[in-house]
Order: structure tokens, then sequence, then C-alpha cells
């Protein structure tokens, strides 16, 4: 079995949130193929281990994409499918790494299920493994890594009125609803920072208006990215709330995470970068994974790592390079040597940094 063959037997499984059932078969049939022992967690995640011992590398791949199936197919040096980049390609890239690498310790890949929407996948790892080491299957380029992301708080707004005639002088529900959204959408931009990585960001998901006899009610769901340096749960408290909902309901509460550049996964990824002829770039990105949840909780440095352009992501598009794929491969297999072996020290020479 070649390489991309791995990457495309995981994309023809195809596993939207919520129904990725089949694909995590998928996986733990390709990853016993390829030599390691396999299990399913309560949660689903379906999880590769090879080796035994400290250090423990965890490889944070999930399995689950978003909806809308795109055909699977290769043209060229192209293979195209939902989650080529986010993040079967990733996932594809660990696993043919741990298979390559000879070291001490135990290497750890896991297919995590609902990354897309609630994360549950990862929530139930928290308590299970305590490794030593994480990197998170997410694009970033196979000569980048991402050491940043921002934290997310996400909600649902309910406003509460009585119906009238649209003639009348009081305000309708939906009027409190989007002068309390405008409020919001004001307290970001006086939270503006140099960068979008340390602004805080608003987007308005869904506003929904039902009636029932006189009675009107208006739901909003409201997504905030949050810089570093704020806390979800603080974010919630310091926002407006004059002339505000009835109730607001958290859907997501994520933490932002920013890591450090002297981290020794940076450095060893950044090591196989180099190895592997390119130049490492180091992200920060305005997007959110895993890595938020997971680092914080097991107290450990990290990065996201993987191939593919996540400007493709969620789009249908989405494609991989299959040298790309290689590339990586060999960037993984260099970083969990290095990591085994204590080796990974920071390198004198910095990478490029991107916000």
């Amino acid at each position: 079995m070649d390489d991309p063959e791995v990457l495309i037997e995981l994309l023809e499984a195809y596993s939207p949130s919520g129904h990725e059932g089949p694909a995590v078969e998928r996986f733990r049939a390709l990853a016993e193929r390829l030599g390691y022992s396999v299990s399913s967690d309560v949660a689903g995640n379906g999880i590769a281990r090879r080796g035994s011992g400290h250090p423990q590398i965890l490889f944070l791949g999930h399995i689950d994409t978003v909806e809308g199936a795109v055909p699977v197919r290769r043209e060229g040096t192209r293979i195209y499918g939902r989650g080529a980049c986010d993040a079967k390609g990733p996932l594809a890239a660990a696993l043919l790494a741990g298979r390559r690498a000879s070291s001490r310790g135990e290497i750890v890949v896991v297919a995590a299920v609902g990354e897309e929407t609630d994360s549950r996948g990862a929530r139930a790892l928290l308590e299970t493994f305590r490794p030593e080491y994480v990197i998170a299957g997410e694009p970033s380029g196979w000569d980048g890594l991402a050491i940043g992301y921002k934290g997310d708080l996400r909600l649902r707004a309910t406003f509460l009125g009585d119906r009238a005639h649209l003639s009348a002088p009081t305000r309708s529900t939906a009027d409190r609803a989007v002068e309390w959204i405008q409020g919001l959408r004001e307290e970001a931009a006086r939270r503006t920072g140099p960068t979008a990585f340390r602004s805080l960001t608003f987007k308005v998901v869904s506003i929904a208006t039902t009636t029932h006899g006189g009675a009107e009610r208006v739901e909003a769901v409201v997504d905030l990215r949050i810089p570093p340096g704020t806390g979800a749960a603080a974010l919630l408290v310091q926002l407006p709330r004059q002339g505000g909902p009835e109730t607001v309901e958290p859907l997501v509460e994520l933490d932002p995470y920013e890591g450090d550049r002297l981290d020794p996964v940076v450095a060893a990824l950044s090591h196989g970068i180099r190895a592997a002829g390119g130049r490492p770039t180091l992200w920060r990105k305005t997007g959110t994974s895993d890595l938020n949840l997971v680092a914080p909780t097991w107290r450990v440095g990290g990065a996201a790592y993987g191939p593919g352009d996540s400007r493709l992501d969620h789009t249908d598009g989405e494609f991989l390079e299959v040298g790309d794929l290689d590339r990586a491969v060999r960037v993984l297999a260099h970083t969990f040597e290095m990591l085994a072996a204590g080796a990974a020290m920071p390198t004198p020479r910095p990478p490029d940094e991107r916000a």
C-alpha cells in the first residue's frame, strides 16, 4: 500500500460530524495493516498505538469533517476529497510517519470525533491520556506549524416579547435583538489589536423569529473569537448586558492558546522541516483547534502540524498535493524520533513567525 492510498482510503469513508463510525473503522483497519495496535474509546475515537513506555507522543488528529461529500479522485499530483486538508491528510501523514519512526517510547495516533462541532472526542481523552508531547493534526502547510489559536465563545440569546403592529412606537422583539447584537459588534471593534490574531472578532451565526399567538420569540446565535489574554468565561462576564436578552446560553466556551516558540515540539517540527529541505514558518491562527483544549489540561506544550492549505478547509475544492503528503511524513517521522530521543532542543536560527 503506497502512501497516497492511505489518504484515499480515509477520504472514501465520508464522515461528517456525528456520523464518523464507518470512517473510524476504516482508520482502525488501516492502522492495523500498518503495524499499530488499535482500539476505540467511549466517545468513538479511533486510537492507534505503536511502541510502549515513555515518552508518550500523542498525535491528535480528527476524523470528522464538515458536511458535503466531495468526489474522491486523484488528478495528477493532487488528491481531492472532503477532508483532504481538514484533516485526513494530517491524519494519514501521522499514521505513515509512526510506521517509519524507529524510536523508544510510544506513538499514539488518535482519529478524534466531533472536532468540527463540540470537541467531544478530545474531551474524552483528557482523563485517559497524559502524554509528554502533543501534536494536533491540522493543515499548516508541510513547511509550517501553528503555535497559537484564538478562543471561541458562541452564544445563543433568546428575546421574548409581545407581538405588536409594525406602526406601533415601541421596539419590536427583533429590534431588541438587533440592538444587542450591534452592542456586541461595537465591543469587538473597541478591542481591535495590531493583528487579527490579537483582536476580538464577532460574527452573527443565525437569527430566527417565531410567534405563538401574541407571543414573539427571537433566537440569535453569535460567535466571538477571542485573542490571548482573555478567557471565554471572563469575556462572557464582560459583555454588555443592558437591554439584552432574557437568556444567554453559552454553546461553546474555549480559551485561546498560544504556545512557546522554544517548546520541544516546536523545535522538533522546525528541525524536521529543515531536514526535509524547507524553512519553517510559525503560524498564529484566527480559528480554533483541539489543541486549545488538551494542551492546558495536560500541562504540556505543543503545536499543530499537517500538510495542506488551510484556505481550502471546508470548501468543495479541497485537495492535497501528493508531494506535500510525502514531505509531511518525513517531517513527522523525524519529529517523533527527536522527541523520543530527548533531542528536541531549540534551534539557534529562528523560524519565520506570522500572525
